[in-house]
């Protein structure tokens, strides 16, 4: 545990997990025949230390704020949309909306550094209000944040997962929102796993070729000169990361301090999780990735948190869209463990 933060992550309860393999391993059907569905129940099972647990209570948290870089010229988007998109969420006309609907998933939009003023939506209860500052500042010229401002990001998002926790939900999927956001994140990618910018940067909204030339040129320049410990999480997240990302690292690390299984989307929401591994890499345990995104950095990040996505679908929406497609199936995984038959229970006979 980090003190700077201040939160434990127990570890995963063995024995919990061990019960849902063996009631796996007797089920009517050959030997392991559903494959990773089993491995993922049996995983969530370890997390919430009962082998047949209820994940029917889910929520997809978006996380949303503004970044200082954007006047780089690193987005095809101009920063405006980080609070129209956040206005579209709450109306329920994004595509985290229709994928949460489409899988009975509850969202939840949370301000971490919104630009824009949504005093109104957080007034009607539509946005949670922890917002840390109006937007990072340009990490190209100067930090992005102060430590205490990061660690203000990481508790704020650990205390949303605590809040959802007490009220029922069972399963935590992570979202974002921020024009620009793809740029902190590969830079954050490039610090913890040592491979080049060249190699990580992509297109994000979609740059052009000259936008990708001067978007890689960005993160060098800015992970060169800002030198952030590769070690420190709150350093990495401080000197290159988004207050946004800071949330995200603060729900991982709280969603699994309740015991709750966290899926975490593309590449922001992984930058995010690598934050809190870099915290407390206990909390790998308790991280499914929902799936690969086509930004080279995710993969980068997967591989460092040795995590095996569900879905490859070529997506790179963000806003936890991919967590909403998984989500159903790591409770499916739970749920043949939990209401299939065995062998004994059917009365069939086994393998010889």
């Amino acid at each position: 545990m980090d003190d700077r933060i201040g939160i434990r992550v127990p570890a995963v309860d063995a024995e919990a997990r061990r019960r849902a393999r063996e009631r796996a391993d007797a089920l009517l059907m050959p030997p392991r025949a559903l494959g990773r569905l089993l491995e993922l129940g049996e995983q969530a099972a370890g997390i919430a230390g009962f082998p047949t647990p209820d994940l029917s209570r889910k929520a997809i948290v978006v996380m949303a704020g503004d970044h200082g870089v954007t006047a780089e010229g690193v987005s095809a988007y101009p920063s405006e949309v980080t609070g129209q998109m956040v206005h579209g969420f709450c109306a329920g006309m994004a595509g985290i909306n229709v994928l949460s609907r489409h899988s009975g998933i509850t969202v939840r939009v949370v301000d971490m550094g919104c630009a824009a003023d949504l005093s109104a939506l957080v007034a009607s209860g539509a946005v949670v209000d922890c917002k840390v500052a109006p937007g990072t500042r340009n990490l190209r010229r100067e930090p992005a944040m102060t430590p205490e401002q990061a660690v203000t990001a990481i508790r704020r998002g650990a205390e949303v997962a605590r809040a959802l926790a007490a009220e029922g939900v069972r399963m935590l999927g992570t979202g974002d929102m921020g024009i620009g956001n793809t740029t902190p994140s590969a830079a954050i990618a490039v610090v913890t796993t040592g491979r080049s910018a060249r190699e990580l940067t992509g297109r994000g909204t979609g740059v052009d070729d000259a936008g990708l030339s001067r978007k890689t040129r960005v993160i060098e320049e800015s992970v060169a000169e800002r030198a952030p410990d590769p070690r420190d999480g709150v350093d990495v997240l401080s000197k290159v990361g988004g207050f946004e990302i800071g949330g995200i690292a603060g729900l991982v690390l709280g969603g699994a301090e309740c015991r709750l299984p966290v899926v975490i989307d593309g590449v922001i929401s992984t930058a995010g999780a690598v934050i809190a591994w870099l915290l407390e890499p206990r909390v790998r345990d308790y991280l499914f990735a929902a799936h690969r995104s086509v930004e080279p950095a995710h993969q980068a990040m997967l591989e460092l948190l040795d995590l095996d996505p569900i879905l490859d679908l070529q997506m790179r929406l963000g806003e936890g869209t991919g967590c909403a497609l998984a989500m159903p199936i790591i409770e499916a995984g739970v749920k043949v463990i939990r209401e299939m038959a065995t062998f004994a229970e059917a009365g069939v006979s086994g393998a010889s």
